[in-house]
């Protein structure tokens, strides 16, 4: 397996951000599995969000990711079922995550509408 790369912004010390890609989703990596949490999970917590709506997607595709889980969310099923749909469509990971943002976002978005209907 490849590793993919989550791209961030760090402080470079002079004011300004640096991007950053560091590896996840890949056995032995920081932004991986670890500690009972999906790969999604380890970077909410590396970088310590907080957004509601970010937590909620947390939960979700931690029950589609984690098979022991699969049945913690009402979700978590027919999301599996997208993201190995797109596996299948787009084997190469780069060209995956391209595809798959699209529903990660509107993913989010129905986030924030349970989190503002107190869902």
């Amino acid at each position: 397996m490849t590793p993919s790369f989550f791209s961030s912004q760090e402080p470079s010390g002079q004011g300004r951000c640096r991007d950053r890609r560091d590896p996840f989703d890949a056995p032995g990596v920081e932004l991986g599995h670890k500690d009972g949490r999906c790969s999604f999970e380890s970077i909410v917590a590396k970088y310590e969000l907080k957004d509601p709506a970010l937590l909620r997607m947390a939960k979700v595709i931690h029950a589609a990711d984690v098979e022991a889980d699969i049945d913690t969310d009402p979700i978590a099923r027919g999301f599996e079922a997208i993201a190995v749909g797109y596996s299948l469509r787009y084997p190469e990971d780069e060209e995956n995550l391209a595809h798959q943002f699209e529903v990660y976002d509107a993913l989010y978005v129905w986030c924030r509408l349970q989190v503002a209907r107190g869902a």
